[in-house]
């Protein structure tokens, strides 16, 4: 009985590991795709807010509020460039 026991756990043991592996590959694909979508959005909305703002030479402070927060998230899902740039900017408008 123990060697039929043995032998089973043996069998099932890698199989059931595999598909876990496996899960977890498909689920890590899912969250990627999420946060590259996200941070697609996220420059979008970003890119809109600065060409607004600096046309009008002026952000309100709400207007900055939603783009600090907006562009921290930007930055933790690993975005940068122009926007980096463009985070400058922003600051240095003046606040209405």
């Amino acid at each position: 009985m123990k060697e039929l026991l043995m032998t089973t756990y043996t069998i099932s043991l890698p199989i059931i590991l595999g598909y876990i592996v496996w899960i977890l590959k498909e689920q890590k694909k899912s969250r990627d795709a999420n946060c590259e979508g996200t941070k697609c959005l996220l420059r979008v909305k970003l890119i809109e807010y600065h060409d607004r703002y600096m046309m009008e030479k002026s952000i309100p402070s709400y207007a900055l509020d939603n783009w600090v927060e907006m562009y921290s998230a930007y930055e933790g899902l690993g975005g940068n460039g122009m926007v980096k740039g463009m985070n400058e900017e922003i600051h240095r408008l003046p606040i209405k």
